[in-house]
Parts: structure tokens; C-alpha cells; sequence
């Protein structure tokens, strides 16, 4: 493994949040982040990194939703107001659209919270005087 490379790796924000963008491993940028669209990969192939506390959870999903919803919305509206289209040209402009806006930035948004978990070095919430309430 490359595990002794990795103080000489760069683990700045940029770099890291870079890598989370592209589907790379967060911390030597080289071995893929993900096994499937998007499932993440149980370890990185290249340096060894250990991604099964990676946990994006709705994040991803929330944040590419949210913009999505408000530009195709707004679009619609302006649309609505400007042409008045009929109904069937409604749906033939905003359903790709929709679609495209929503799956093509899922995966680089779910690299880049997983890429930002790893550089703040992110955890599970623990109670601080050990298992009491």
C-alpha cells in the first residue's frame, strides 16, 4: 500500500475537495471513491483509505434537489408568464430538464460531502462523559 506517502500527499480543502468532485479518493487522489453510481467503494485500491465511516447520508440528495427545484421553477414560471405554452410543452421542457439537474450532479455532490467528512475529520457523535445522557 501507499499508506507511507500519505504525509506528502496534499490535504488541503481545494485539493481534497477537488478530488471528492471527481470520484477520487480524498486522501491520494488516485483510487476511486465509488463501486457503482452511487455506492461508495469499501476502501480505496490505491492508498488502502478505509471509506466505510463515509456516510453522506441525504446531503447530497437535499442540496442538488433544492437547486434544481429553484431554477426549473423559476424557468416554468417566466416561461408560464412570458408564452403561456400549453400544458404538453411544459412537460417536454421541464421533465429532461428536471432529470438532468438532478442525476448528472449527484454523484460529484455526494464525493465532495464524503471528500469534506474525511478533511474535517467528521465522526460520529459522542456524548462527552461516555455513555450517559
Amino acid at each position: 500500500m501507499a499508506d507511507d506517502n500519505s504525509a506528502q500527499d496534499d490535504q488541503s480543502l481545494r485539493a481534497m475537495a477537488w478530488r471528492g468532485l471527481a470520484g477520487r479518493c480524498p486522501r491520494c487522489g488516485q483510487g476511486s471513491l465509488f463501486a457503482g453510481f452511487l455506492k461508495v467503494a469499501p476502501r480505496c485500491e490505491n492508498c488502502g483509505r478505509d471509506f466505510s465511516a463515509a456516510d453522506s447520508a441525504d446531503g447530497p440528495a437535499f442540496f442538488v434537489m433544492s437547486f434544481a427545484g429553484f431554477v426549473v421553477v423559476v424557468a416554468a414560471l417566466v416561461v408560464e408568464i412570458l408564452f403561456q405554452p400549453p400544458y404538453w410543452l411544459h412537460a417536454l421542457l421541464w421533465i429532461p430538464l428536471i432529470l438532468a439537474m438532478t442525476l448528472l450532479p449527484l454523484r460529484p455532490a455526494k464525493g465532495l460531502l464524503i471528500a469534506l467528512q474525511f478533511h474535517h475529520k467528521a465522526a460520529e457523535g459522542r456524548l462527552a462523559g461516555g455513555d450517559r445522557p
